[in-house]
């Protein structure tokens, strides 16, 4: 019996190697790769948010603060808008419409900013909003223990 022969599918087409789908494909590699480091180089996070008055700033009430609240309110309860919209589900401030803003919303994730914004500044920020972002103030829509239990949920998850 002869040894199958190499080229037993002469007559089919063979692929070709086409430099134009080949550029178009490392292309598409080159900026998914730079699309991910960019993504990733905002930390820290550059930022003129007004300060928080000294007495506000220096608050802390998340030891009676509830978590779990917290992450219902962060994940759906807040009113407009579920925080994990602009921020993220993971607190990165990458979620579906914070992506879309300038300054991007805060990225929870960044200890190099993070370690900086105390309990009381995170209270008052979602209080009264913050000028020149998309962060808008929840003072007409949630209690102060809400947003205290919103401050425990982020600073108990992401910040480190």
């Amino acid at each position: 019996m002869k040894p199958s022969s190499p080229n037993l599918y002469r007559g089919e087409n063979k692929m070709k190697r086409d430099p134009k789908l080949i550029g178009l494909l490392t292309g598409i590699s080159i900026l998914l790769f730079a699309t991910s480091t960019w993504a990733g180089s905002n930390c820290p996070q550059p930022r003129k948010t007004k300060s928080a008055p000294s007495n506000i700033a220096s608050l802390d009430k998340t030891a009676k603060a509830n978590a779990e609240n917290g992450k219902k309110i962060y994940t759906k309860g807040a009113k407009p808008l579920a925080c994990k919209m602009c921020h993220g589900k993971k607190g990165d401030g990458m979620g579906k419409l914070g992506k879309a803003l300038k300054p991007n919303p805060r990225d929870f994730t960044c200890s190099d900013t993070m370690k900086d914004v105390s309990a009381g500044q995170m209270f008052w920020v979602i209080k009264n909003g913050s000028a020149g972002t998309g962060m808008v103030a929840h003072k007409k829509t949630l209690k102060d223990k809400e947003i205290w239990d919103v401050v425990k949920y982020i600073r108990q998850s992401w910040v480190r």
